[in-house]
C-alpha cells in the first residue's frame, strides 16, 4: 500500500517558499525541518538545495511513514530519514547526531498546534543553532492583534473549532518569543495567500 499523503497546500506554496530559502539559507551545512507533515516539501527542496543537507523530522508515525514513502518515489543524496522530533520537547533526536545544525525551517506548525510547540521551537532553536543560524517561519499570523485577510479570520475559527489550542498567532508574539532565546528578526515576506515568510538569525549563544 502506498503510505504517500498529500497535501494540497504544498502544491501552491512550494516555489515561492524555495525562492525564499535560496536567497535567506546559508550556503552549505545541515537544514532541520521540524514538523515535515507528509514529506512533500522535503522532495522538493533538498535536490534543489544542494550540496546543503535536509534533514527532515515528524512526530506523527503515519506522517514519518509518508515521508519515507515520498522519499523511495523521489531519491536525493542530501536529504536524510526523518527523525522522530516533538518541537515542544525539552531534546530533539538531531542533537544525538554528531552535526551542525545551520538553519531549522518550520512550515505551516504553529497555528496547527498547541502554544508550547511553539515555545518548544524557539528554544530548540536557542540550544542548537550556531551564532548565525537561521530559524525560517511560513504560515498565516495576525498583526498588531489583528487578522489580515477575512479567509485568515474564517481559517482560524475553523481551526479553533477542531481544537481550541490551535489557532492562528499573533505575530508580535512569536517574535517577542523568538526575542527571549536570541533569535532577531532579519525580515518578514510577504508570500502568496495571505502567508508570511519570518526569517530570525542567532546573534548570540548568551
Amino acid at each position: 500500500m502506498d503510505a504517500r499523503r498529500y497535501a494540497p497546500a504544498t502544491q501552491r506554496n512550494r516555489e515561492p517558499i524555495l525562492e525564499v530559502l535560496l536567497r535567506v539559507l546559508p550556503t552549505q551545512g545541515n537544514i532541520l525541518e521540524i514538523a515535515s507533515g507528509t514529506g512533500e516539501h522535503s522532495i522538493c527542496f533538498a535536490p534543489r538545495l544542494a550540496p546543503r543537507q535536509w534533514y527532515p523530522s515528524e512526530q506523527q508515525p503515519q506522517l514519518r511513514d509518508s515521508i519515507i514513502a515520498w522519499q523511495n518515489h523521489y531519491k536525493s543524496d542530501n536529504l536524510h530519514p526523518p527523525l522522530d522530533i516533538d518541537a515542544a520537547a525539552e531534546h530533539w533526536a538531531i542533537e544525538e547526531l554528531d552535526i551542525t545544525v545551520n538553519a531549522i525551517v518550520n512550515i505551516n506548525m504553529i497555528h496547527i498546534s498547541g502554544w508550547e510547540s511553539c515555545l518548544g521551537l524557539m528554544a530548540g532553536a536557542k540550544r542548537i543553532l550556531p551564532v548565525g543560524g537561521i530559524l525560517y517561519l511560513y504560515g498565516p499570523y495576525k498583526r498588531n492583534g489583528r487578522h489580515t485577510a477575512p479567509s485568515n479570520q474564517a481559517f482560524d475559527q475553523s481551526l479553533r473549532s477542531q481544537n481550541p489550542e490551535w489557532g492562528v498567532r499573533n505575530l508580535e508574539d512569536v517574535i517577542s518569543v523568538a526575542q527571549d532565546n536570541n533569535l532577531v528578526l532579519q525580515e518578514i515576506v510577504e508570500m502568496p495567500a495571505n502567508n508570511l515568510s519570518v526569517v530570525f538569525k542567532i546573534t548570540d549563544l548568551g
